[in-house]
């Protein structure tokens, strides 16, 4: 019964966020209330939430700490450079900014954390598609599938969950796995080209000048009022007045707008270049706490939460000595902060009540005893197939201590390795980094002004393939 109940619950969420009948905080607390009634569990409610919380608390409390300090980051020109770099290749062809998010992702990626990679990639590609009207679930989609791929890196999560689950070393899971994660990582670059190129033929091959329209509001992300604190300080809206040219029909070769090129590249700015809250003075020490922050992440010098606690106390009171210019950069990534962390505590709700009426542990035994017993020499297979909708549907946490330790004891049986059933337990991420269950993925629907629904709907089934590639390539390197 409390299996057929937790598949009902996952998909009735997933259907009324996708028909967007209910909004993604309202799905993670109401339904999950409702099914542990149901349940007959409605008394302990209380302490499935709490425990759910609780559990979730330090990542709620990474995530509004990271915001505020890679959004003043932002603010100071920290990532000016890396704008420009990505502008100056991508121009204004869809097909190149489709390319270029990608490409972006998966660099940013290497820190390990999602939140930093969507928070960066975001604001460095939302006023491209922004202003050449492309679709921004196609950004979101092609970030979240890239930082799939690049999230089996040790010290980002899933392999060092696999290897203290199943006792192995994190090296002897990830190295041999390099291979099969390089297709799967070349899928995502293909998959963007044929993206790109589906945007290229919808909206032409335009050239920087022809996107200047009249009266046409350009999105600057990071500008901002500076010390008088008026304005959003993360996205800000200004007027632009068109140039003289076409109007881009579509044509491969634009309109032939009588506009100098370069006048238009000047004019086509992803970040203001003269906000208020610039601090080029300050860029090598932004730039060396940066790299500071990130460098103590991944040594695991201290948790990561106080790690952008104090990174963010320190950006702000460096740069913005003064209080009100401190208080004005709160204020400008409050929305930000307080969406992600409204989702995070709603998606509490939805984690505490699946583990604590142990609806999460009958979906999974239930799904290891329906194996057929001629599968059991093709655990490694098997279990691959397994994480991609069992990573979606539960936290890394819940599969990989929860599931994983049976289906390697299975595989175990019929002469299948530990090491070989935990690679293939990371083929399913590209996929997972999209989930409900994920905090960082509100992070990137929040910044990009998505809704959780579109994204769910465009994302999975390319996600999903991905996962495929990899496993794919896994079995045919001979790795799975």
């Amino acid at each position: 019964m409390l299996t057929i109940l937790g598949f009902t619950m996952i998909a009735t969420f997933l259907v009324l966020i996708m028909l967007k009948k209910m909004s993604p905080i309202a799905a993670l607390v109401l339904i999950p209330a409702l099914f542990c009634v149901f349940v007959g569990k409605g008394a302990k409610l209380g302490d499935y939430v709490i425990d759910g919380v609780t559990s979730l608390a330090p990542t709620a409390a990474m995530l509004m700490f990271a915001i505020v300090y890679f959004g003043v980051m932002i603010d100071v020109g920290l990532f000016d450079p890396i704008v420009r770099g990505i502008l100056k290749f991508c121009k204004a062809d869809p097909l190149r900014i489709v390319v270029g998010t990608a490409v972006l992702a998966a660099i940013v990626s290497l820190d390990g954390d999602g939140s930093t990679t969507f928070m960066i990639t975001v604001s460095a590609m939302y006023p491209l598609y922004k202003r050449l009207k492309m679709s921004l679930v196609v950004m979101t989609g092609v970030a979240a599938m890239a930082n799939g791929v690049m999230n089996t890196l040790p010290w980002g999560g899933p392999t060092a969950r696999a290897a203290t689950a199943l006792k192995l070393d994190a090296s002897d899971i990830f190295v041999p796995m390099i291979p099969a994660l390089a297709v799967g990582l070349l899928g995502v670059l293909a998959l963007s080209y044929v993206l790109g190129r589906r945007e290229r033929k919808r909206l032409g091959v335009l050239t920087l000048d022809d996107v200047l329209e009249p009266e046409t509001e350009t999105v600057l992300v990071g500008a901002g009022a500076g010390a008088s604190g008026d304005g959003d300080g993360t996205v800000a809206v200004a007027k632009k007045a068109a140039r003289t040219g076409g109007s881009g029909t579509g044509s491969d070769t634009g309109s032939g707008s009588d506009a100098d090129p370069s006048e238009a590249d000047d004019d086509f700015q992803g970040l203001d270049p003269h906000r208020a809250t610039l601090r080029p003075k300050l860029y090598w020490f932004n730039a060396l706490l940066t790299v500071t922050l990130l460098t103590a992440m991944i040594m695991e010098w201290l948790p990561i939460p106080v790690l952008f606690l104090l990174g963010a106390a320190l950006a702000l009171t460096v740069n913005f000595p003064h209080m009100p210019d401190q208080k004005a950069r709160l204020g400008a990534h409050a929305e930000n902060v307080l969406n992600v962390s409204g989702m995070v505590f709603a998606a509490a709700v939805f984690t505490g009540v699946l583990q604590g009426t142990g609806m999460v542990d009958h979906m999974s035994k239930w799904l290891v005893s329906n194996i057929p017993d001629g599968m059991g020499p093709h655990m490694a297979l098997v279990t691959g197939v397994l994480s991609i909708p069992l990573t979606y549907f539960m936290s890394n946490d819940g599969f990989y201590f929860g599931v994983l330790p049976v289906l390697a004891e299975a595989g175990q049986a019929h002469g299948v390795s530990s090491l070989e059933i935990a690679r293939a337990s990371l083929v399913g991420q590209p996929l997972h980094m999209s989930s409900p269950l994920v905090p960082a993925v509100y992070v990137l629907v929040g910044m990009a002004k998505v809704e959780f629904g579109d994204h769910t709907r465009f994302v999975v089934k390319w996600a999903a393939l991905t996962s495929l590639v990899v496993l794919g390539a896994g079995i045919l390197f001979g790795i799975i």
